[in-house]
Formats: structure tokens, sequence, C-alpha cells
């Protein structure tokens, strides 16, 4: 489970940091966005998820409430992605990222459902 964390945690560190670092490279590949202070706020946000969930993989036990933040965080932005996506609000390239974390809830379920004790 540290792993899957870890792996997480880095992958929601590195989408936060590029908006904030570099916009206009995520822009040229995301697309245009009318409010730049919201893709701002929205990457710190990414990345308190990254940071609480690197975090707890590198603790003994791991509490439920990082898993919420694990399975919860992906949730609400695979939605969004996949819905703005089909309003044709935001680019396709979007679904990209709604696999990406699609993938990691299914991998959760899938450890929750073998794993359960593992969790704090």
């Amino acid at each position: 489970m540290r792993t899957l964390l870890f792996i997480e945690g880095i992958f929601y560190l590195i989408m936060g940091v590029w908006p904030i670092v570099h916009y206009r490279s995520f822009a040229k590949v995301t697309g245009p966005k009318t409010d730049v202070w919201l893709v701002i706020t929205v990457s710190w946000l990414i990345n308190v998820c990254g940071a609480v969930m690197l975090f707890s993989a590198f603790r003994d036990e791991v509490p439920w409430e990082t898993v919420v933040v694990a399975l919860g965080a992906p949730l609400a932005l695979g939605i969004v992605d996949v819905y703005y996506v089909l309003k044709k609000v935001i680019s396709r390239v979007y679904l990209a990222d709604a696999v990406i974390e699609a993938v990691f809830i299914l991998v959760w379920l899938i450890f929750l459902s073998t794993d359960r004790a593992a969790v704090s």
C-alpha cells in the first residue's frame, strides 16, 4: 500500500506543480483556459493531496483518512475530466488523465478488497 501511495503521491505532485511552475507548457498541452487563477488553485489542492499521500507512504501505518484522499481525489478529478470533456469545455487530452485516475481507483479497490488490515 505504501508503494501505491508513493506512486500516486508523486503523480499528483508532478501534475500539481506543472501549471504553477510553467503554465504556458501546461496550457499548450491541455488547451487555453479563461480562469488561470482557478487552474492554479486546483493545482495547489492537487499538491496537498500528493503531499498527504507521500507523508503517509513513509509511515508505519496508513490512516483511513489518507485512503479517503487517495480514492476521493481520483474519483472527483476523473468525474470532472469526463463530464467537461463531454460538454466540450475542456480538451480531450483530459480523458488520458481520467484513465489514470480510474487506474488508481481500481488498484485501490482491489487492494482494499484483499488487505483491509493494512489500513489503521
